[in-house]
């Protein structure tokens, strides 16, 4: 079980450090998350400088490297910028690194695969592979994946595509280790044989995934499909109105750990999602503090 962090900002806009050792205690702490994906795309990693990137991992390794695993984002549209991402977060100390798929400029497969391996071949750490292509727009190939798999540092994927049937290919062609990156196929991912998951409503139903994990593992799939249940309205609130980093930190708020606005171009959620995302989180049994 792991959480793509948000990154908590004063009401200056700038990154509130204390906040983002709180934010990570608490994660790991009381939402029984194993690990932490940090300067993610939930994260707001577009619109955090490189200092700032550096300065969160650290953050967030004081606060709970001892007991959880510090996954680093380190993956651009720019090979040599995430070869750098991916150097500054060893000298942080991360204990791994989450590479998306290079975003806008479309490269073919070869260059992904050049791509990804130039960014593994930098550092010791191991790599989860990010597969978006909703962001991203271009689809990591089953083919790709297989070639990847080959490199000694390139362990994991975290599947935002939405293709079961070319996850479960890839499962059983190579070691790779899946994760859903998508918390609306969570339990389909289970189902494939997925190890678990890199979720957005993991902030405030981080406890309740990491239960629905341990119950599929150990074969209890119908007390694993109740726990579905009872966190699909969280995940209808947080994944289906306004986006996860600004749904995430509404959602965080109201359960009494504030985290900031969000930095343009994204924007706060609206009363109106407020209000409905309210209604989600009750709906799915979380316990609320706010008015």
């Amino acid at each position: 079980m792991l959480t793509a962090m948000v990154t908590p900002f004063n009401s200056d806009g700038e990154v509130d450090y204390v906040a983002v050792r709180r934010l990570a205690a608490y994660l790991v702490d009381e939402q029984r998350n194993d690990g932490l994906i940090v300067n993610g795309t939930t994260g707001e990693s577009p619109t955090t400088s490189d200092e700032e990137k550096l300065r969160i991992v650290s953050a967030v390794l004081e606060a709970v490297g001892d007991r959880a695993t510090v996954v680093a984002g380190a993956g651009t549209n720019d090979t040599r910028h995430s070869v750098e991402l991916a150097k500054q977060a060893v000298r942080a100390g991360a204990h791994g690194l989450l590479v998306v798929t290079p975003y806008y400029n479309k490269p073919p497969q070869e260059g992904l695969y050049q791509h990804f391996t130039a960014v593994a071949d930098a550092t010791g750490l191991p790599v989860m592979l990010y597969d978006i292509p909703g962001r991203s727009g271009v689809p990591i190939k089953t083919e790709t994946l297989i070639r990847l798999a080959q490199h000694e540092r390139i362990v994991a994927v975290k599947d935002a595509k939405g293709d079961l049937f070319a996850g479960s290919q890839v499962m059983a062609a190579t070691d790779l280790v899946f994760y859903s990156g998508d918390d609306l196929l969570n339990m389909a991912w289970l189902s494939l044989g997925a190890a678990g998951f890199v979720s957005v409503v993991g902030h405030v139903v981080g406890a309740e995934l990491a239960r629905m994990i341990h119950l599929h593992k150990a074969g209890d799939v119908a007390q694993a499909l109740d726990v579905h249940g009872q966190v699909a309205p969280v995940v209808d609130g947080i994944m289906l109105r306004a986006g996860g980093a600004i749904m995430a930190k509404a959602a965080l708020s109201m359960v009494g750990v504030p985290v900031g606005p969000v930095r343009l171009p994204l924007v706060d959620a609206t009363e109106k999602q407020i209000a409905e995302l309210r209604a989600c989180l009750v709906a799915g049994g979380v316990k609320l503090t706010d008015a």
